[in-house]
């Protein structure tokens, strides 16, 4: 953020049916590729996050957010295409699935940007008293052999707690915990986690033992929980020192 009083970036909900539209297409840019609409049912669903440059209102980053009372309706996740998810149906306080997270491949400063989403969903945790954040966090492409180190680190140190872990669901997945025997290497495991990824297990996060191979996205993704309670002090500190009302 540069120096001064005004931020240069900010985070909204969206208005109108034209902040959705404007939220597909650079879903559609990151995703696909090229002009177009990424939009599925759960757009409608759900709330849809927008952060803009100040100075312009170019929208620079998005991400939607469907929330849940509980974990009772979590069969209606857009997660729950893809994993069996039933041991969550016992959660008992407020959830929220973050999706579709993607940042303007052309856009300057992005770790910026990054921290005035993540302010702005910070901000939306506490206020709603979330217990559970939850999500699928996807790697480019659907080849594991490039992410096999990253794996590995997530079966040593990431996989869910059993009372939580998802399930197979996917007609087409990599069972990492089951099949990788590889001691990681370090550096090549941390340079293939995805940023949001990252943030997420920064956030003592937890994923399934799974991937899925999702070829509509071109992706391999694993799904991502964090517990808010157990969010390490020192990270919550920095998170809600950034928080922002949307």
């Amino acid at each position: 953020m540069p120096n001064g009083t005004t931020p240069r970036f900010h985070a909204r909900f969206n208005d109108t049916q034209a902040d959705i539209r404007a939220a597909q297409a650079l879903r559609h840019r990151c995703f696909r590729g090229g002009e177009g609409l990424d939009a599925d049912p759960y757009d409608d669903m759900c709330r849809h996050m927008l952060v803009e440059e100040v100075s312009t209102g170019k929208l620079v980053a998005c991400f939607r957010l469907m929330p849940f009372q509980d974990g009772t309706s979590i069969g209606d996740s857009y997660s729950a295409q893809f994993y069996e998810l039933s041991a969550l149906r016992d959660y008992a306080s407020p959830m929220i699935e973050m999706g579709r997270f993607c940042i303007d491949p052309d856009a300057q400063d992005g770790a910026d940007i990054l921290r005035v989403a993540w302010g702005a969903m910070t901000h939306y945790v506490d206020q709603e008293n979330i217990g559970l954040m939850f999500g699928c966090s996807s790697f480019q492409g659907t080849d594991e052999a490039r992410y096999l180190d990253t794996f590995a680190l997530l079966r040593d140190r990431h996989i869910a707690p059993k009372r939580w872990l998802p399930r197979v669901k996917a007609p087409k997945v990599f069972r990492f915990a089951q099949r990788l025997r590889r001691t990681p290497d370090a550096k090549r495991a941390m340079l293939g986690l995805p940023p949001l990824l990252r943030t997420y297990l920064m956030m003592g996060g937890w994923v399934s033992d799974h991937a899925v191979v999702d070829h509509d996205l071109n992706t391999l993704h694993v799904f991502t929980g964090v517990e808010i309670a157990s969010v390490p002090p020192a990270r919550a500190r920095l998170l809600r020192a950034v928080a922002t009302p949307a």
